[in-house]
């Protein structure tokens, strides 16, 4: 099976979400158990500290589907998982960081 780069997917499917987190230890795996016990794929994720370390920023590629509402309700319920955003196609981040290292090549 090949794997499809973020760029091939269709624009009006893909969705960001940013979520701004405690960041600690165990984080990150919690968030991604929640999508893996509902079999939600998650396409790409970025992370990346905020000033003075207490909290991360945490980006999600996912494909919206009619579960989506039910994962970002679900997620808002993380205790460590302080704000959820949702993003359509105007959030470039994954792109530029595909762009980025494209360039490295």
């Amino acid at each position: 099976m090949a794997v499809q780069p973020a760029s091939n997917l269709s624009a009006s499917a893909q969705v960001t979400l940013l979520l701004t987190v405690r960041n600690h230890p165990g984080v990150m795996s919690h968030i991604c158990g929640l999508f893996a016990r509902r079999a939600f794929n998650v396409e790409g994720i970025l992370c990346m500290p905020l000033a003075g370390g207490d909290e991360s920023r945490i980006w999600l590629q996912v494909l919206d589907d009619q579960r989506l509402l039910q994962m970002i309700s679900q997620l808002e319920k993380l205790e460590d998982v302080l704000q959820v955003h949702r993003f359509g196609p105007e959030m470039p981040i994954f792109n530029q960081v595909e762009d980025l290292i494209a360039n490295q090549r």
